[in-house]
């Protein structure tokens, strides 16, 4: 009995909702294109077309063993200025306790030498961040989880500053977006949460899905609304068609 009742509630919501007619586009939930934000030469390409990657993951690097010595550099620039500003507060800290017992002009002279070695630690360590930057610019690193689906560098190519392109595109490796696009008569309709039922070109099976984004804009070229559907699994590229079910107000 309680079967009955649920395929007959079922049916009923099915009578009453209307089906409006999309089509949509899959591409990626993420993508990005990457390339060096510095000059050189590459050394390494770690990646190619296909491969999986973290978040992280180095992707290519440009020779830079004279980066790498300048922050070792200023890594030791930096030990040396901690270390004077370490005995240089030793040495204030001494006067201090008697300060009132020594001439103030000597006083006020470890003062300074006490300042001037907290300047230089802040000196030494902005450099240190600067020459960081300089090393970071030389590698490419993942900056998501996902697979990369072009590749256009190899080891020995030159990278200019004036012309810096594109040498990986990445995408996710399996979240997808499906962009729908409908009659913009609908526009008052259609509502985020609304179910939709689609088939991919290629592919025999039906899918469902939800509403997860409308755009707040309709295509004055082709008086169409977007939406999107999220997925997983589909061939970016790919299209297809399905209906927008939304409740019948009539």
């Amino acid at each position: 009995m309680r079967k009955i009742i649920l395929v007959t509630m079922v049916l009923m919501a099915t009578l009453n909702a209307q089906e409006i007619y999309a089509t949509f586009n899959i591409e990626a939930d993420k993508s990005a294109n990457l390339a060096f934000y510095s000059s050189g030469i590459v050394e390494k390409v770690y990646v190619d077309v296909a491969s999986e990657v973290k978040k992280g993951n180095r992707l290519a690097k440009l020779q830079n063993d004279d980066l790498v010595a300048s922050l070792n550099i200023a890594k030791a620039k930096l030990s040396e200025a901690e270390v004077t500003l370490k005995f240089s507060k030793r040495d204030y800290d001494r006067q201090l306790l008697i300060k009132d017992l020594i001439d103030e002009a000597k006083f006020d002279q470890y003062a300074l030498v006490y300042e001037k070695a907290k300047v230089a630690v802040s000196s030494a360590k902005a450099n240190l961040d600067y020459q960081q930057s300089l090393l970071d610019r030389s590698i490419v690193l993942a900056p998501f989880d996902g697979v990369i689906f072009e590749k256009s560098v190899e080891v020995g190519d030159v990278v200019s500053g004036m012309m810096l392109r594109t040498i990986f595109k990445i995408q996710s490796k399996q979240e997808r977006k499906l962009i729908f696009e409908f009659d913009q008569k609908y526009w008052k309709s259609v509502k985020v949460g609304d179910s939709v039922q689609y088939t991919v070109n290629g592919d025999e099976n039906s899918y469902t899905g939800k509403i997860s984004k409308l755009y707040p804009q309709a295509n004055s070229a082709n008086r169409k609304i977007k939406a999107e559907v999220i997925a997983n699994g589909f061939v970016v590229g790919l299209f297809g068609e399905g209906y927008i079910v939304v409740p019948d107000k009539k």
